[in-house]
Formats: C-alpha cells, structure tokens, sequence
C-alpha cells in the first residue's frame, strides 16, 4: 500500500463518525448487542471483536490496522510498553525445556526476561556475538525454538545478517523474533527478510512525542490471534484506546520526523567525527561503520541515535560532558521531538567503572527534531568543559 493512505486513511471509516478528520476515542470499557447471538458471536472471537476493552477497542483496531501494513505483516497486536510486547509472546510461545538464542547487547529488560525471568519457567537462552552468522548454528540445540534478534541494537548498533538467520531458523523449524524499536517500519522490514514476529516500543518514533508509552508485535493473524486468546487476554496487557489515538495522531508526522532526525543526525555526527576531543562516532550510517555492507543491504535508513566516545575518556570527563549540556536533555529512551543524552555509566557507580571496557566508555545521544547547528554549539560547549 502507499504509505500516506497507510498513515492516513487506512482503517479510518470517517462516515460512521460524523466524517471526523481525526478518530474518536473509544473510551469505553465494554460494548453491548442487539441480542444474545450477537453477543455470542463477539464472545467467541474477541480476537475480532469490540466486547471489552482489555481485549479489541475500535480505536485501537484502526492503529492495529496501520501498524500492520507499515510492517508488511497480516496483523497486529497492541501492548501497553515494548517490553511486554516481547515478553508476552515468549511466554505464549514457550515452555519449560525449551531453548533460546539471543543476541549480545540487547535492551536492558529484555536482557532481565532471558536471565532472571524464563528461567524460574525452565527455559534457557544462550547470548551470543550476532555479528558472527555461526554463532547460531553453533548455539543451537534440539531444545531451540527461538532465536531474538535487535538488529541494530541500541548503544553500539551491531547488526545481523537477518535472511540468513530466518533461513537457517526455517530450516531447523524455529521461530524468530526481532526487536525494530531502532529502524522502525519506514526504514526497516524485517517480516519481508523472514522474520517470524517483529516486536518495537512505539513509545519511540510511532508515538513520537514524549507522552505515551506503548509496543506493537506484527506477525501472521494465526500465530498473533494464538497469543491473544491466552496469555495475552490473561495478563491484560493490552493498550488503552486514548494511548492508541496518540499514537494516531504520531503516525501523521513519522516520515518527517524521521527524516529530520535522519538528516540532522548525519550533520551532527560528521562534525563529531571531526572533534579534537572525540575519539570514536558510532552510527550505522557513518563512513566508517564497520558493518557498512550489511547496512546497505538491510536498513533504507535509521533515525537519530547513535553513541560516541571521547578522547582520553574517563568516568569523571564523561560525567563532566553529560552534566554541561544545556539544551540536549539528560534522560532515557528517545524518538521524540526533543534531543536526548544517556551515558552508559548512569547504570553503574563510579567503583565498577572500567577503562579496559569499551562499552563503559559509550555515551548515547539522540537527535530530535531541534535546528543540528543548535545542537552542535551545545554539544561543542559542553565538550570544552
């Protein structure tokens, strides 16, 4: 389909709203029927429909619909974060015995899941370097019927080869699972390289603005409508329908957000590169990126996060530059309107701070939608101090 009907008209039934330009929100908690078998035929399948709102919403459906067709996928499932639109699934998908392959660097909870979580359920996962295809052929097991991918990820962007781990997890009959928080739909398809499910927080660049907290799981109908008539409904994790209508409402503007972000980001980080103070840059679509071929191959582009490193780099100085900035705000997440800055040593005290590991060395910067030359003179202030 034409992305602008998709992020425009798809789902949207405006006669049977008053020919609003906008959706309504649906902010009801359960619907009624005419009669008994209409209210049977709803119960038997809420999958399809608007009964009660911790399953179907028709707010909800319309985002659903989009959603779907940006990813190329035959449907999709709402969820009220990311994490839960990855942890959901595993649970519905999974059970004790079973194995899973993931790989290294993942987001944090997600890290938590396969650790601390599965394994009181008996179910075990094995991390490995993702950059390596035979890594996965070496890790597999009889027991495997998972493979989780982040590609790229989110502090140090390592990508998989993702075709040839759908194919050689089609081969062996397991399932895949990726995390696209970072490309989103618009620059990355992972169901048309075969991924069996694609999970992303739309706290990020769906929503777009700050002020919703939300994920999407996309997939085939069957597998999804699995996971909902169980554990989904179960848990009760689902969406509420004002969250759904603001991630409407972010949809409108995703192209250009993205695009600026994009565009402002590749600015900003070749005038990074070529900073005295800076040691190292690392964004997918920088020059230098070591996994430029595979770049090309799979992502259209990405928006604006990337991680850099300073020259000289200790927890003081990395401190210092964090703190000194004036207008990028100090916070997590990103895909807002607003840019933002997390180091890596705000999850970890000054004591276990080591100068031999270059991940503690990474700060994480996100470009939003702000003027890059704006930007690039707090980033130089704060790089004097």
């Amino acid at each position: 389909m034409d992305l602008s009907f998709i992020l425009n008209e798809l789902g949207e039934e405006r006669e049977n709203y008053f020919n609003a330009v906008s959706p309504p929100i649906m902010q009801s908690s359960n619907f009624s029927f005419k009669d008994v078998a209409g209210l049977r035929e709803a119960m038997s399948d809420e999958f399809e429909s608007s009964l009660y709102s911790r399953g179907q919403n028709p707010t909800l459906n319309i985002l659903r619909k989009k959603l779907a067709a940006l990813d190329g996928a035959e449907d999709a499932l709402l969820f009220s974060s990311g994490i839960s639109a990855i942890s959901v699934p595993i649970l519905s998908l999974l059970k004790s015995g079973d194995h899973i392959i993931a790989v290294d660097n993942l987001y944090s909870w997600t890290i938590k899941l396969f650790k601390d979580f599965l394994p009181k359920f008996g179910i075990t996962t094995t991390f490995i370097d993702g950059t390596v295809f035979e890594n996965f052929g070496q890790a597999a097991t009889p027991q495997t019927r998972l493979i989780y991918l982040e590609s790229p990820n989110t502090f140090c962007y390592e990508l998989q080869d993702i075709r040839k781990v759908t194919d050689f997890a089609k081969s062996r009959g397991i399932i895949t699972m990726i995390d696209n928080s970072y490309c989103s739909p618009l620059y990355q398809q992972p169901i048309s390289m075969g991924v069996d499910l694609v999970a992303q927080s739309a706290t990020k660049y769906i929503g777009g603005h700050s002020d919703v907290v939300a994920g999407v799981l996309t997939g085939s109908k069957a597998v999804l409508k699995k996971i909902f008539d169980h554990e989904f409904m179960n848990t009760g994790p689902a969406l509420s329908p004002h969250s759904a209508w603001l991630l409407l409402r972010g949809l409108r503007t995703l192209p250009l957000r993205l695009q600026r972000s994009f565009e402002s980001t590749r600015i900003i980080t070749e005038w990074l590169a070529s900073h005295p103070a800076v040691q190292d840059v690392i964004w997918p679509f920088s020059p230098k990126f070591n996994q430029a071929d595979l770049v090309s191959q799979q992502m259209q582009g990405c928006g604006g996060l990337f991680s850099l490193i300073l020259k000289h780099s200790s927890f003081n100085k990395i401190e210092r530059f964090c703190n000194s900035l004036k207008h990028i705000l100090l916070a997590v997440s990103w895909g807002g309107h607003e840019s933002l800055v997390v180091p890596a040593i705000a999850s970890f005290s000054e004591d276990e701070y080591s100068a031999d590991n270059d991940h503690h060395q990474l700060i994480r910067m996100y470009i939003g939608l702000e003027d890059p030359q704006y930007l690039i003179a707090d980033i130089k202030q704060a790089l004097e101090k």
